[in-house]
């Protein structure tokens, strides 16, 4: 006699309580991400070109800094800022105003530079990163830090003049400990640690992973806050998305 065919056995199905169930698990995870982990960041300024442009959007991990818990140690990948990190940090010259730039010197480094050059710990660096801007011309307080000493081109930043031969040794300027001495990598229209002095630690928010978006922004248009001049610049991003946008620079990881 033939043998009965069995039909292979159904799965059930998900009932709408699970997927709901399941929704809501994913819901929270990515808000937990979102809110601890990961931050949303906007390139402002051209203090960074060409390893971030104006108008780079990057997602910044938030926790590769932070102080190790007992319970969060072996699962996620903290570790010290390092000579040559990008971080994103809160100014220490503006308050609420978050800043990228790229880490030089770090507690007990020496730093002076010469002619544009970086020296640190008496070895003259490598930075293949830097550009310079040919129409800003000399500046010797810029390219010879600390030698020159503050002129009225760094009037603004009147605090950090009072402080910064307290930290002079000889030719070099000595990064006290918790702090970072940071530089663009635009070198010659970076606002820096030249300028405002050093990081506390306690400012860094993180480091910045890969570019997920990249849009061709005007300079200074994070200056525009004016609510016509935003809805302006969205109106301006929704019509030319698809041909402003930097589709190359798109999951672009940020060294």
């Amino acid at each position: 006699m033939p043998k009965k065919e069995t039909k292979p056995e159904e799965k059930p199905r998900e009932t709408t309580v699970e997927f709901l169930a399941s929704l809501a698990a994913v819901l929270v995870t990515g808000l937990f991400i979102i809110t601890f982990v990961l931050q949303a960041f906007e390139i402002p300024s051209s203090s960074m070109e060409n390893t971030l442009l104006i108008g780079d959007h990057v997602f910044v991990n938030r926790v590769q800094f932070a102080p190790a818990t007992h319970w969060t140690g072996p699962l996620l990948p903290y570790r010290e800022i390092r000579r040559q990190d990008i971080v994103v940090f809160l100014s220490p010259a503006e308050p609420g105003l978050y800043v990228v730039k790229r880490i030089i010197g770090i507690p007990g480094d020496r730093i002076h530079l010469r002619n544009g050059v970086v020296f640190r710990n008496g070895e003259k660096l490598d930075e293949p990163y830097v550009i310079h801007d040919p129409d800003q011309g000399p500046n010797d307080y810029r390219d010879n830090f600390p030698a020159v000493p503050p002129s009225d081109y760094n009037r603004l930043f009147s605090d950090w003049q009072q402080l910064l031969p307290q930290y002079i040794q000889g030719d070099d300027l000595v990064v006290p400990p918790n702090s970072y001495f940071a530089m663009g990598d635009n070198r010659d229209v970076s606002y820096d640690s030249r300028y405002w002095g050093f990081i506390p630690k306690e400012n860094v928010i993180g480091r910045p992973m890969f570019i997920y978006w990249s849009f061709e922004t005007p300079p200074n248009q994070y200056l525009h806050t004016a609510i016509t001049e935003r809805v302006g610049f969205l109106a301006h991003v929704i019509i030319h998305f698809f041909d402003e946008t930097r589709w190359k620079r798109t999951l672009k990881v940020v060294r």
